[in-house]
């Protein structure tokens, strides 16, 4: 009798993130992984990842789908990415009911509405940064990267600004994968209260926010019945805000770490072969914001295109970013490369899961992006990339911190107002159209 061989383990602090997926595509388009504890198939195979997205053969409710949910939810440190009751974890006509009532927070309209304050937020960060001195060191994932996705969600949640900063601090325990089982459960609690908290605000006093819009929805079921239950309503925001905040922040901390690393690729930039559209879609090929997504679940076997079954009822693990690099895809994969003619890529998701959020993310970007290196085209990292650290996480793609020089202190002074006129033209098409 075979036996199979041990499933390979994840590193939980993410530190050797890019030879793990190497290591994950070389067993062919899905393998065993162990992730904190628990079996699932990690797909790492495009094509295989994105018929599985979109498969009545695979499932996200945990519940329903996976055998080892009620032990696996009582001890496992990532409970909350399969026991929350929203969208994330609804399958069938389940998912289509809730991605019905959420669509309209995302719409075109809101989403351009949002663009005064997005810009608004950026120059006011950017201000405050100009005001250092030059060759001060700072964080710019402490200084941009947090500050502006954050400020941006709150304000469609209806946040009120005090509480931006205690709603960071938990959703970032979301994301961390180094926690204990206990430690996540509190974190998972204080987020659920400050949720909470949130509802009964919006209730009492509404307006023309996410927040208040599905409570309404809440309040004011459909006529069939359909609408949002209490759990659904407050995990539905709890899954706005951590898709929303956590993965903004990851990807503007590695556009701008990469364009600093390949100074011949912001070239590109300046002179016009490339726009920010260019680098906003490589960043999120290459340096995706989450690098495996938790988790779904076979209805039935799945036979795979190299030989063996996924059986019904094993969990599958979206392996993103190993997907997004693999050479059968992508030539010369492990490049960034702002000429890329084909960028498709996962970072989003796929078909009926693509993020509803995509939009806005873009938007986000691509004004960071123009807004830092306009006003400071002479910025330089302050340490060698290879010194930056990741994120302890095997879920979130990003770095502890991004040091950098905005203006290098070396005699030459800089005319007032040179660093913002440089770059903050737009070179190629216009970064805040055809995003989405």
């Amino acid at each position: 009798m075979s036996t199979q061989p041990p499933p390979i383990v994840l590193d939980p602090t993410g530190a050797t993130r890019q030879a793990e997926s190497a290591l994950l595509r070389s067993h062919g388009s899905a393998v065993r992984v162990d992730i904190l504890g628990v079996t699932a198939w990690s797909v790492t195979d495009p094509d295989l990842l994105k018929k599985l997205l979109t498969s009545d053969d695979v499932s996200k409710d945990a519940r329903a789908h996976w055998p080892a949910f009620g032990e696996v939810v009582q001890s496992w440190p990532l409970a909350l990415w399969v026991a929350v009751n929203n969208m994330f974890t609804a399958y069938g006509h389940a998912h289509a009911r809730l991605r019905r009532m959420i669509a309209p927070a995302f719409s075109a309209r809101r989403v351009q509405a949002l663009a005064p304050f997005v810009d608004t937020t950026v120059d006011s960060l950017l201000d405050a940064l100009e005001a250092l001195p030059d060759g001060e060191t700072v964080d710019l994932r402490d200084r941009l990267a947090h500050p502006l996705p954050i400020a941006v969600i709150c304000r469609l949640m209806g946040v009120p600004a005090e509480r931006r900063e205690a709603f960071r601090t938990v959703v970032d325990g979301v994301f961390a994968t180094t926690l204990t089982t206990e430690q996540a459960t509190v974190n998972a609690g204080a987020l659920r209260g400050m949720l909470d908290d949130l509802v009964a605000a919006r209730r009492a006093e509404p307006g023309d926010d996410l927040t208040s819009l599905l409570v309404s929805a809440r309040d004011e079921e459909d006529s069939d019945g359909g609408g949002l239950s209490d759990d659904e309503l407050r995990d539905t925001l709890l899954l706005m805000i951590s898709a929303g905040y956590e993965t903004t922040v990851n990807v503007i901390d590695q556009a701008v770490s990469l364009l600093l690393a390949h100074p011949e690729q912001l070239d590109h930039i300046r002179e016009g072969r490339a726009d920010w559209n260019d680098v906003v879609e490589e960043t999120l090929r290459l340096e995706p914001a989450i690098t495996h997504l938790p988790m779904r679940y076979a209805v039935r076997d799945i036979h795979l295109p190299d030989g063996g079954v996924i059986p019904r009822g094993e969990a599958i693990l979206a392996s993103y970013a190993a997907a997004n690099r693999h050479p059968a895809w992508h030539a010369d994969a492990d490049a960034f490369d702002l000429t890329r003619v084909t960028k498709e890529h996962l970072a989003f998701g796929h078909g009926v899961h693509f993020c509803l959020g995509a939009p806005l993310a873009r938007m986000e970007l691509a004004a960071a992006l123009k807004g830092l290196f306009g006003r400071f085209p002479r910025i330089e990292l302050a340490v060698p990339v290879e010194e930056l650290e990741p994120l302890g996480s095997l879920l979130s793609n990003g770095h502890k911190a991004l040091p950098v020089r905005l203006r290098p202190s070396d005699g030459k002074p800089t005319p007032a107002g040179a660093d913002r006129q440089r770059l903050s033209a737009p070179t190629g098409a216009d970064v805040s159209n055809g995003l989405d």
